[in-house]
């Protein structure tokens, strides 16, 4: 390339030579193009499984924040919704219907509720239920007691995007509500 600082054609024919701009960039990259021909010969430094901690004393040191006012405003009959992911799905693409980490298979219409909850609300283990946010709807999914926090309900994305408004952020960060949206549950009309 005319005009550049930079060698491109150098570094395109040559991965050695851009290892060694991130070796001088980065110091725990030192020695790169050696260790990458080991087999397991790189590793960087990850202070808590090496228990080495950046501080004066050598110790973890955790912070306990200032929460939020916890009166969220919601009745007995609310639920937190969080979304989540299954073991064969990448971003917003499903490459297949089982679930090994949660064993289910074979579907992905199901929310996942504490069984005292599920109890409480007059439901049983595979129940077929709608779930409500405000005036958004997903119908007929299966219910299955999981071992999840009380209060809480669980639900794969992307197919819970319906129940998610584009206001459901949180107030501070403006992110997607995704791990956070109030829900109740109903029985749903399975004829």
């Amino acid at each position: 390339m005319t005009g550049s600082k930079v060698n491109w054609d150098e570094l395109i024919a040559n991965y050695d030579l851009v290892r060694d701009k991130i070796e001088e960039a980065f110091p725990d990259f030192h020695d790169f193009n050696q260790r990458i021909r080991i087999p397991g010969g790189v590793r960087l430094p990850v202070g808590a499984s090496d228990r080495k901690w950046g501080t004066p004393d050598g110790k973890a040191h955790f912070l306990v924040e200032e929460t939020a006012d916890e009166d969220d405003g919601r009745d007995d009959t609310q639920l937190t919704l969080m979304t989540i992911r299954s073991h064969d799905r990448y971003n917003t693409t499903v490459y297949g219907m089982n679930d090994r980490y949660r064993g289910i298979t074979g579907r992905r219409d199901v929310i996942f509720i504490n069984e005292d909850d599920m109890q409480d609300l007059g439901f049983l283990n595979v129940d077929v239920v709608d779930v409500l946010a405000g005036d958004r709807i997903l119908a007929t999914q299966t219910l299955v007691a999981h071992a999840i926090s009380r209060g809480s309900v669980a639900a794969y994305y992307p197919e819970t995007n319906c129940l998610i408004g584009l206001d459901d952020v949180d107030k501070l960060s403006g992110i997607p509500a995704y791990k956070s949206v109030s829900v109740k549950l109903r029985a749903a009309k399975t004829w």
